[in-house]
């Protein structure tokens, strides 16, 4: 059985429906904190703190978990520079939690969500997997923590992993029953949604002086779904006996802020009303995915690249879900 730590949360969400469709039996567990209940939906669901070790073992005690798939992180860079604590406490020591509770119980399958934030400033785009590991930011510095105790725990204890290094997360499931609703909403895509429905501020383009074709930063985005394909390519490698491994996940091509603006605008058939900022402190020009790794060693590649795809996807959510999981949850 598959735990999936984070179920109730964006990418565990998606990824608890890819585990039914596969006939896959897993269990979502997940603190609420930024999740949502009603995402969960028809898969079994335990409410803890990835941080009490009491939660975790009865868990573990009460069902044949042999993997775990783990989600529970918080993600956001800015407030990790003003709460540092926050994000090691969470990302790393409830993490090394998680990792104890299995060690003890042998479970030696783990499937990590990582970031592109581990890489920093880039040297050279597209970034691979051996691109210099210079976070900027507690929040990127805590999940590189986390891949260099993974391949500690592989030397000690056995313990097999894959870390999957994520650049920006995208989209919904097209079926609109699933989403992205975070609380607040810092995501470009569903935020420049609900600028344009007037749900939230106008939206600031930070740094239009960039060297890039308009100006604006270039970033990779990554449907969910494809997100969901790799992390069951994942655990069917460690179940095959493979070792760890480290993959970077993203399209390997890029969008400016202002063509997702467009996009948007274009596939809701309404402006979204947006002004321009100076540039964010440590934001670089250009980030960009080299998932030629991946590609080669398991044939992974997105189903969903087109930045109209991912846009219509989250635009399809938000019209079924004009209040989030608000109702439901």
């Amino acid at each position: 059985m598959i735990l999936v730590v984070g179920g109730a949360g964006y990418i565990g969400s998606h990824m608890l429906k890819r585990l039914r469709t596969a006939g896959e039996p897993h269990l979502a567990f997940d603190s609420l904190c930024h999740g949502h209940k009603a995402s969960v939906e028809g898969s079994s669901f335990v409410h803890g703190e990835l941080g009490s070790r009491a939660d975790l073992e009865q868990v573990f005690d009460t069902h044949p978990i042999d993997t775990v798939m783990h989600f529970a992180s918080h993600i956001w860079v800015g407030e990790s520079v003003s709460d540092p604590s926050k994000y090691y406490a969470n990302n790393v020591v409830a993490t090394l939690n998680l990792l104890e509770v299995m060690r003890e119980r042998e479970v030696k399958r783990f499937v990590f969500s990582s970031t592109a934030a581990i890489f920093g400033e880039p040297e050279q785009v597209p970034i691979d997997e051996a691109h210099p590991k210079r976070p900027e930011s507690p929040y990127g510095e805590s999940k590189w923590m986390i891949e260099r105790i993974l391949s500690d725990y592989d030397r000690a204890y056995g313990l097999k992993s894959v870390a999957l290094r994520y650049f920006n997360a995208a989209g919904a499931d097209p079926d609109g029953v699933l989403g992205e609703d975070h609380r607040p909403e810092y995501h470009l895509i569903p935020r420049a949604i609900l600028a344009a429905l007037g749900e939230v501020p106008p939206l600031q383009i930070f740094g239009t002086d960039y060297d890039t074709p308009d100006g604006t930063c270039v970033r990779d985005y990554i449907h969910i779904l494809d997100l969901a394909e790799a992390h069951l390519l994942a655990v069917r490698h460690l179940r095959e006996g493979g070792d760890s491994r480290q993959y970077n996940l993203g399209n390997g091509k890029g969008f400016s802020v202002r063509e997702v603006v467009e996009t948007v605008s274009r596939v809701l058939g309404q402006p979204v009303p947006h002004g321009d900022g100076p540039r964010r402190a440590g934001d670089p020009a250009v980030l960009v995915a080299s998932s030629e790794r991946i590609r080669t060693d398991w044939g992974w590649t997105p189903r969903y690249p087109e930045l109209e795809t991912l846009v219509r996807h989250a635009w399809a959510w938000r019209q079924t879900h004009p209040r989030g999981y608000e109702e439901a949850s």
